[in-house]
C-alpha cells in the first residue's frame, strides 16, 4: 500500500479512492483489513457473522480471505451490494437484529468463530441521541455474539464514543478472556467511532 503523506484528510480521500479502485462498495473495508492484519481474528474455515453488513465490503473481504473454506452470514435492513463470484459461501438475511425471528435465523447458521458488527444508527445531528442509539446497537450485537459464538471465538463491535463505551467494554470482559478498544487508521478523522474487540469467548 502506498504511504499517505497528505495528512488525515488526504488519508480519508486515499481510502475512498482505493476502495473504488478495488471495487469495494465502501472504504470501511480498510478498517477491517487493519484489524485483521493486527489481530488475526479470521482464519481458514471460519464461520463469520457480519452484523450491519450493508453495503457488503466487510462480507466480501471475509469471503476473499476464506477462499471458499468457511462461511459468511450477513444481516442488515438493506440488501448488500455483492455479486458473483463474491456470493460463494455467503448467506444474507435481510431484517432487523432486534427482531427475535431474525436472531433465531442468525443463530441457526452458527456457531460462529467471529462476529463482526459495523452497524451504525441513522444520525440525527444530536451527539447524545446518536451515541445512545449506537450503544443500543452495540449491546444488541454483543448479545447476539454471546449466544452465537463458539467457545474461543472473537468479536469486533463498532460504537460511537460518547462516554458509555467503557461500560460496554466492561460487559465484554464478562464474555471474553480479553477485550480492548481500537481505532483503525482508516477511520475518518472527525468520526467518533471506535471498535471494541473481544478475544477468546469464555
Amino acid at each position: 500500500m502506498a504511504r499517505v503523506k497528505a495528512g488525515r484528510r488526504g488519508s480519508d480521500e486515499y481510502y475512498t479512492r482505493l476502495a473504488r479502485e478495488k471495487g469495494y462498495p465502501a472504504r470501511s473495508v480498510f478498517k477491517l483489513r487493519e484489524i485483521q492484519e493486527r489481530f488475526h481474528l479470521l482464519a481458514s474455515g471460519s464461520r463469520v457473522l457480519d452484523i450491519g453488513a450493508f453495503p457488503g465490503s466487510w462480507s466480501r473481504y471475509c469471503l476473499e480471505l476464506l477462499q471458499g473454506r468457511g462461511k459468511v452470514v450477513g444481516v442488515d435492513l438493506q440488501q448488500v451490494r455483492l455479486k458473483p463470484p463474491a456470493l460463494a459461501g455467503f448467506i444474507f438475511i435481510q431484517g432487523d437484529i432486534f427482531d427475535p425471528e431474525v436472531e433465531k435465523a442468525l443463530l441457526s447458521q452458527g456457531p460462529y468463530d467471529l462476529v463482526l458488527s459495523d452497524a451504525a444508527p441513522g444520525t440525527t445531528g444530536s451527539a447524545t441521541v446518536d451515541c445512545q442509539r449506537s450503544l443500543e446497537l452495540a449491546r444488541r450485537a454483543l448479545e447476539i455474539a454471546s449466544k452465537g459464538l463458539r467457545g474461543g471465538g472473537s468479536a469486533v463491535i463498532k460504537i460511537l464514543q460518547g462516554g458509555d463505551e467503557g461500560l460496554l467494554l466492561g460487559e465484554m470482559r464478562r464474555f471474553f478472556a480479553k477485550a480492548k478498544a481500537f481505532k483503525p487508521a482508516a477511520s475518518r478523522k472527525e468520526s467518533r467511532e471506535i471498535f471494541l474487540l473481544g478475544f477468546r469467548k469464555k
